[in-house]
């Protein structure tokens, strides 16, 4: 029996959509409001700009200060959004299934950087948007630093085609700490801002000091917008001079 490749897979083709049943789209749904009832009332959760999101399939990059950051992104709005996960996590049925239904899909381990890459691609060319933490894992600091960030979703935005949707997270590293297993009660806010769309390519191919130069930009909206979270959250006064 023919085995169906899966998502960034390095032999056959691109997999078909990983289209939801009804039962699928339900149990979505309702998976869902049970992730957000909690944010909502425990975080306070506050989305700015969320007209920014664009209708078709994009990548969502957000600033990373905690393990609740996913959970955070993941119900900032009602589109079902993608999450790349360690294959293993499969291993499991009832946990491949749920991780499935909520937008992840495994990305096999032994060649992980350019499995991972090909996954990311393949969920955005079947019009699906794709979450990726630009600074890879999480970060400590009021502040973003240029050298944690990755080419990543980058390159693969403009691979495809795709804008970035950068997302700034304020108050999610007083809501779950590094080193606490337990939420606490916090206000937390997110702040999405306006498309960064890709470079055009050169000859079919996207040269690669576009690619670092659309980091840069990446850089510095996520910044900003990150700093703007946390004043909004809390975490930090606002200049003088601010709206804020």
């Amino acid at each position: 029996m023919t085995e169906e490749p899966t998502y960034g897979s390095q032999k056959g083709a691109t997999p078909a959509r990983s289209s939801q049943t009804l039962i699928g789209r339900i149990l979505y749904r309702m998976f869902w409001v049970l992730v957000f009832i909690p944010v909502k009332l425990l975080f306070r959760l506050r989305v700015e700009g969320r007209h920014n999101l664009p209708d078709g399939p994009f990548v969502l990059s957000a600033s990373h200060r905690s393990f609740i950051d996913t959970p955070v992104v993941g119900v900032i709005t009602s589109k079902r959004l993608r999450f790349m996960g360690k294959e293993s996590l499969w291993n499991s049925k009832p946990l491949g299934a749920f991780l499935t239904i909520m937008g992840g899909f495994p990305v096999e381990r032994d060649v992980v950087d350019r499995t991972a890459l090909r996954a990311a691609a393949d969920v955005l060319i079947l019009g699906e948007p794709l979450v990726m933490f630009p600074e890879g894992t999480r970060r400590e600091g009021p502040r973003l630093r240029r050298e944690d960030l990755r080419d990543g979703p980058a390159f693969v935005a403009a691979r495809v085609g795709v804008p970035i949707v950068p997302v700034g997270l304020g108050g999610t590293p007083k809501a779950l700490p590094l080193g606490k297993s337990l939420p606490r009660p916090a206000k937390v806010v997110a702040v999405i801002g306006e498309p960064i769309m890709p470079p055009s390519k050169v000859n079919g191919r996207v040269p690669r000091g576009a690619v670092t130069e659309l980091s840069d930009r990446l850089f510095e909206v996520l910044s900003d917008l990150y700093i703007e979270a946390r004043i909004l959250a809390g975490d930090e006064e606002p200049p003088a001079d601010s709206d804020l």
